[in-house]
């Protein structure tokens, strides 16, 4: 392992400490831009994970306005860390659905006496006007490309295809719990919250002091002094290789695109945002070439 600057470099024993609310961007952002992005996150874990300074993740959640796809991203990364053998430990005031499955990929899960859990699980829906137009003879067509291309489905059939109705299941199993309990969980609507601890569905309730100093112990630290948290920002500036991470020789470009799709630009309007499929095979084609 190489040598670092003092200021990028981690006191031993230290715990990283992440606080994931709002909205998590996809896109990596600079160090003086404000707000989370998915890429900072999953890299400070998998540093977290090698790095032989770090005990353990402190993972305080707020309400979170991402993607199911970000969520699902974070928390695969959360597991995996766990693998290590270090401990994660996630906390919240306030649980949705979003914060909660986040929150049971931790080892242990913390919540004050105040905290507020509110959790309707998953329903999809969708609109079929198949039967709509055959009233008023008009036939439409749609171009179908692979079973689980649907779009054009609400408008050429009056009910949902199987390879439609797979596609939009939406089950989460949370470990230890059959399907029964957890459904009878989502029922019931009202969470009092030492019954949420009886039955198992956090670990224990507590304060953000309380956690603290139960870290304290586990770690071996006198009361009187402080936890060392290192804060999210501060060890996104740890270089990879400072900690016994380094890449090869091949290397994997990911180029991240979002919203709707487009062949060309349209003479008559061109979308301020989009991807343009010839514009994005060029993009694909210079970097292939780098």
């Amino acid at each position: 392992m190489l040598i670092a600057y003092p200021w990028h470099r981690v006191r031993k024993g230290s715990v990283l400490n992440i606080k994931l609310r709002g909205k998590i961007s996809d896109q990596v952002k600079s160090r003086f831009s404000s707000g989370l992005s998915l890429p900072q996150i999953c890299e400070n874990l998998i540093k977290a994970a090698y790095d032989p300074h770090i005990s353990g993740v402190y993972l305080l959640i707020e309400t979170l306005k991402c993607g199911w796809g970000i969520i699902e991203e974070i928390r695969r990364h959360i597991l995996d860390f766990r693998k290590t053998g270090k401990f994660i430990i996630g906390y919240a005031l306030v649980w949705h659905e979003k914060e909660y499955y986040l929150g049971c990929a931790c080892e242990e899960l913390y919540a004050p006496p105040s905290a507020y859990f509110s959790l309707y699980g998953f329903a999809s829906r969708a609109s079929f006007y198949g039967g709509v137009f055959e009233k008023v003879g008009v036939e439409p067509q749609a171009q179908r490309i692979g079973k689980y291309k649907s779009y054009g489905d609400r408008y050429t059939r009056k009910n949902m295809s199987e390879e439609n109705r797979e596609s939009k299941q939406f089950e989460l199993f949370l470990s230890g719990k059959r399907k029964e309990e957890i459904e009878s969980f989502i029922n019931e609507g009202v969470y009092q919250i030492e019954k949420l601890k009886e039955d198992g569905w956090i670990t224990d309730i507590k304060y953000d002091d309380e956690v603290t100093s139960m870290l304290k112990t586990r770690l071996g630290i006198a009361e009187k002094k402080k936890l060392p948290l290192i804060d999210f920002k501060k060890y996104s500036r740890i270089r990879k290789w400072s900690v016994g991470l380094s890449g090869g020789k091949d290397r994997i470009a990911v180029i991240r695109a979002s919203g709707g799709i487009s062949r060309v630009v349209g003479s008559f309007f061109s979308p301020s945002s989009g991807i343009i499929a010839e514009q994005f095979i060029k993009k694909i084609i210079k970097v292939r070439g780098m």
